[in-house]
């Protein structure tokens, strides 16, 4: 009997092949096999969309009670008045966090999403696979799939989940590759739901575990799911060169989140925004570029007012940007049905 090679195998050699025969056989962590990246066509197209943790205090001050504060439908009514493309309701904000919202909830949300002319460009949750306690990690394991199915009902393609959000990053006696590969099942068991309910996990890196573009490629491929990609955030990268680092991780970007500055919270660098989306033009990629303002350090912080004046900059910064040109199909797309033929 002829051996069946599965899908996954053959991608995995295919897409070493040429790199072996040109004698390339010291493969870093930057090398993608081909389920890892995504592959575009068609040159890039961008869309906006706002974070709702630039509200976050607001949102917070209605769900808890601590006055009227702003409620998620007061958030859409905003983005239609500024002619976003799209909203991104995080699920803290949803009532009864971290429950699912019930489905009224979930559908009146949708209907008004869609009376003012805005897409869902995703949501996320909070997680921590960064702990050795593997009982913490199967409870948000199944917090993650109950929220996959919230977004498949909001119609959100993508689902924002962090390796950590502990600042303390990897625990202790551990080593990095320890922790990247229980990391790892976890999202990959994660992803492999979403693709049932046709939602994609986007792992947000921050800087607390995943610091570097090789930690964050080296975990992609761990996870080896084209049903799983990274969130791109561009103030949580912390090289000298912080534009390189984002070109590099470009080709696995499934979302964004657009800071005003580079370094986080405490930086006073802001970003060069027309540099930014050239890069992200270049690469081809097309879909959501959420946008998030944040709250700084003794600072007054008027989120309407900041969202405002970033949008602004955001729309003036792709005006002087050049958009790619349409990228040919290629080979690379034709194996992704190999099965088929």
């Amino acid at each position: 009997m002829p051996h069946v090679t599965n899908r996954r195998d053959f991608l995995s050699r295919w897409s070493v092949m040429p790199l072996i025969a040109a004698g390339g056989f010291g493969l870093t962590s930057q090398v993608a096999s081909a389920q890892s990246t995504v592959q575009r066509v068609g040159g890039s197209k961008l869309k906006l969309s706002l974070n709702a943790y630039s509200f976050s205090k607001a949102l917070n001050d209605h769900i808890k009670g601590r006055g009227p504060g702003m409620t998620l439908f007061d958030m859409l009514d905003f983005c239609a008045e500024q002619d976003f493309d799209a909203v991104d309701p995080t699920g803290y904000f949803f009532p009864g966090y971290p429950a699912v919202p019930t489905d009224k909830f979930i559908n009146d949300f949708k209907r008004r999403a869609f009376q003012l002319g805005l897409d869902i460009s995703g949501t996320g949750i909070r997680n921590d696979f960064c702990t050795p306690d593997k009982a913490a990690r199967a409870k948000d394991v199944q917090h993650i799939k109950e929220w996959i199915e919230v977004s498949a009902k909001l119609g959100a393609p993508v689902i924002r989940v962090f390796a950590t959000n502990q600042r303390s990053g990897k625990p202790e006696g551990y080593s990095w590759d320890e922790v990247a590969s229980w990391m790892a099942d976890d999202i990959r068991e994660c992803a492999d739901h979403g693709e049932k309910y046709g939602v994609i996990v986007g792992v947000q890196h921050h800087t607390y575990f995943l610091k570097t573009t090789d930690q964050m490629i080296k975990l992609l491929q761990l996870v080896d799911s084209p049903w799983c990609g990274l969130i791109v955030d561009t103030g949580c990268f912390l090289s000298a060169d912080p534009y390189a680092e984002i070109e590099t991780v470009l080709p696995y970007a499934v979302n964004f989140q657009i800071k005003e500055k580079l370094y986080g919270q405490e930086s006073d660098t802001r970003v060069d925004l027309v540099k930014l989306f050239q890069i992200i033009q270049d690469s081809g990629y097309r879909g959501y570029i959420p946008i998030e303002t944040l709250y700084l350090k003794n600072e007054v912080y008027d989120p309407e007012v900041r969202t405002k004046s970033f949008l602004k900059e955001v729309r003036l910064a792709l005006a002087k940007t050049k958009e790619s040109p349409p990228v040919a199909s290629n080979d690379t797309r034709k194996s992704d049905h190999s099965e088929k033929l």
